[in-house]
């Protein structure tokens, strides 16, 4: 069995409660005075919370499985932002709609984490992260080379371990909250995972390890446990990529040079699109949720099912 769990404890990323959030890894009742931390999106919310625990409340403004590439927010999340004690945000150009609610919370004087400030970003030369969107951009925007930088560094446990090593010194900055034991204990359960996962990985035949994704989520993964990437359903860093028929045969005739047999298809691949892969291949379409907290609401439970659902769909169809 691939993947075998391990204790690891986090708590859901729903919003508090008004008598306070229960911290799933204490037992505990965080205090309704407690410092609130205002997370962008429902993935990171659930790696923050393993970090702070019991010692502050956290609330994620996106909902569960939201695009976070083309979320809008209300007024009332924009007052959320603006009224927390400190915000942690992805950065990199993932939260597009949110940009300006966090510049404009920042400029009123609350602390603002950014998470790929911390990591070893990934590079994706020549790549934009709209390539190919329909103009639809806001005025004061600034444009997003991702050739600078892919956000999505949620997929490789060693980048996160980088931002729970980060974050209790700028939580203790900006609300006074000592959470550096628990962050270590979060780090420690993440490593853990790490290794689990790369000694699955490892046991792919060389001539199976190859991904197309639908858009390009999938890269620090790819970097972390050795896997080739081949291409993308939509060549962007967006999931709002558009997707042309000359960039479809060039992606059908790299998986065919390649081996690759299976599609790893996301939130926002259009279905006409994956058929028209499925018919002009055969190959087969594996549905990932790269951006979606799983039931438990756990960083553990995501990280090793999406890992699990990318080993076993690789090693069943030989690349």
């Amino acid at each position: 069995m691939l993947l075998a769990a391990i204790p690891l404890v986090l708590s859901a990323c729903g919003g508090s409660g008004a008598g306070g959030t229960t911290a799933a890894n204490s037992g505990t009742t965080v205090p309704p005075d407690a410092p609130v931390i205002a997370v962008t999106t429902p993935l990171l919310g659930a790696i923050v919370r393993d970090a702070v625990g019991d010692a502050a409340r956290v609330e994620v403004v996106m909902p569960n499985g939201s695009d976070p590439h083309e979320w809008r927010p209300s007024a009332k999340d924009v007052a959320a932002l603006q009224s927390a004690d400190m915000i942690v945000q992805n950065g990199l150009g993932l939260e597009q709609g949110l940009e300006e609610a966090v510049q404009q919370a920042r400029a009123d004087g609350v602390p603002v984490f950014t998470a790929t400030d911390h990591i070893a970003v990934r590079a994706v030369a020549g790549k934009d992260a709209h390539a190919g969107e329909d103009d639809h951009g806001h005025e004061g925007e600034e444009s997003h080379d991702h050739g600078a930088g892919d956000p999505h560094f949620w997929t490789d446990p060693a980048q996160v371990r980088r931002v729970l090593a980060a974050l209790p010194a700028a939580v203790r900055k900006a609300t006074g909250a000592d959470i550096s034991a628990q962050g270590s204990r979060a780090a420690t359960a993440v490593k853990d995972i790490d290794a689990r996962i790369a000694a699955d990985f490892a046991k792919i035949p060389e001539s199976a390890r190859n991904l197309v994704t639908g858009h390009e989520s999938l890269g620090y993964l790819a970097d972390r446990y050795d896997l080739g990437v081949v291409g993308a359903v939509t060549p962007s860093l967006s999931s709002q990529g558009q997707v042309s028929a000359a960039h479809l045969k060039e992606l059908e005739d790299a998986m065919e040079k390649a081996g690759v047999r299976v599609v790893f298809t996301e939130t926002g691949l259009p279905n006409a699109v994956a058929d028209a892969i499925v018919n002009q291949t055969g190959a087969t379409l594996v549905e990932l949720g790269t951006e979606a907290v799983p039931a438990d609401g756990t960083y553990a439970t995501y990280i090793q099912e999406l890992a699990r659902r990318i080993s076993s769909a690789l090693a069943n169809t030989g690349g």
